[in-house]
């Protein structure tokens, strides 16, 4: 596409388009966090630029620490924090040298008091490099930053996607903590949801993953429901595939997880193998993730005694984790809640089928029970032994669900519908922005 080609199309006094027609957009994709082995945003970020620039778009990615993995043709812009959480030295404080300015300052004094001061900073930095680039992209897309940087005039109209609120994570680790110091922790930390809340009500154009989490950003942040807009996302099928020539691992059930948050529903996992292996000894579990040294799931693994049926990989690539996924019986998601569940929507583009709970989204993605998944409630061990008793004992509901899995990944989660709906929506906003103005 030619530079005369982009520059098409009326524009303001700041240099913003008022309208685009079907000319290629220029895509500012903010994300405070981009790590690809841990959590979804990096993941998004990744392929959904990746798709919008196969549609012919300009994606920039403007990204903090754990930078993200991004494809050929996705340019990234460095913003960096001070990444207070790096490994192997997390919670660090910064040498002298290091500070550059006041942001850097509220950095550091927000962690040292507990609480998480990413989306905030990010958001200022965001804000400042953006209006010192003003009239370079026809739209700002924000990945759940929803910081008070992000607010007023970005010279850009701004789309903000919402996965989930995090106001559930919130829920979840306050009614898991054990004392009252570990919950008043858990508030420090979650500080900043109050300020997501203020942020997401003044913002025109939500994005989200699923009708269950628009219905939860409805209820939780006060968003109103017409201003909310669903784009499923998905899995990336060419990688995510069957692969026959990978041998199938008897008694092998796989899992995403990230060890001890209480959301991802790993301890109850653990006690379904524990009751799982009395009647099936070969079965084990392996989790993408990392593993937790101390905490409800180490000591779930030590008290059922499976410290050797239980293993943690991380930081492998993404083809030796595709195979570890094809190689399995079963793929379980055992979470209390999702916004959405990619590990749910790749493992079935595999034709690995899927034990899955119930909680928040992931009915949207796995579908029907004993159609093309076994479904149980979330938290409930028993429910999840029988049902993985039942796939690991029955190769053709095994192979019925996988094939089935697959197909519902095809027609409905792809990252290709992903970046189409997305760029209506950028379309949809920028059209808004010129009718205000």
């Amino acid at each position: 596409m030619t530079a005369e080609a982009i520059e098409t199309g009326p524009r303001t006094g700041d240099g913003s388009t008022t309208g685009t027609g079907d000319r290629p957009l220029r895509i500012a994709l903010l994300t405070y966090k981009g790590n690809p082995f841990c959590g979804g945003q990096g993941v998004y970020v990744r392929h959904l630029g990746r798709e919008l620039a196969r549609l012919g778009h300009s994606v920039e990615v403007i990204g903090a620490q754990p930078y993200p993995v991004l494809d050929e043709g996705v340019p990234l812009t460095e913003l960096p924090s001070l990444d207070l959480y790096r490994q192997p030295d997390p919670f660090r404080t910064p040498r002298r040298g290091e500070y550059r300015d006041w942001i850097d300052l509220a950095e550091v004094a927000t962690m040292w008091t507990g609480g998480f001061p990413e989306p905030l900073t990010f958001s200022l930095r965001a804000r400042r490099h953006l209006l010192s680039r003003r009239g370079e992209f026809d739209v700002v897309h924000d990945n759940q930053t929803l910081g008070y940087g992000l607010l007023g005039d970005l010279g850009a109209p701004l789309v903000t996607t919402i996965h989930h609120p995090i106001t559930v994570d919130r829920r979840l680790d306050l009614a898991a903590a054990a004392s009252r110091r570990r919950r008043a922790s858990v508030r420090r930390w979650y500080a900043f949801t109050r300020m997501q809340k203020r942020v997401a009500r003044k913002l025109d154009t939500v994005l989200t993953v699923s009708g269950s989490s628009r219905d939860e950003i409805v209820e939780d942040l006060g968003v109103r429901k017409d201003r909310i807009s669903v784009v499923h996302i998905g899995a990336d099928t060419d990688l995510w595939s069957p692969d026959p020539s990978v041998p199938e691992v008897p008694g092998r059930i796989v899992t995403t997880s990230s060890a001890d948050v209480p959301l991802k529903g790993l301890v109850h996992l653990v006690d379904a193998l524990a009751k799982l292996r009395t009647e099936n000894p070969a079965a084990h579990l392996v989790v993408v993730g990392k593993r937790a040294e101390d905490g409800p799931v180490a000591r779930a693994i030590e008290r059922h005694g499976l410290a050797d049926a239980v293993e943690f990989v991380k930081g492998i690539s993404d083809a030796e984790l595709v195979d570890l996924v094809r190689g399995a019986q079963v793929s379980c998601v055992p979470s209390l809640y999702e916004g959405f569940s990619l590990p749910a929507a790749e493992a079935m583009a595999t034709g690995t089928p899927l034990v899955a709970t119930t909680g928040g989204a992931i009915p949207e993605v796995s579908g029907r029970d004993g159609e093309t998944c076994l479904a149980v409630p979330p938290g409930d061990a028993d429910a999840l032994a029988g049902a993985l008793a039942r796939l690991l004992g029955d190769p053709e509901l095994r192979a019925r669900l996988g094939a089935a899995g697959r197909a519902r990944v095809l027609a409905n989660f792809t990252w290709a519908r992903a970046a189409a709906g997305t760029a209506e929506l950028y379309r949809q906003a920028i059209a808004a922005r010129g009718v205000r103005r």
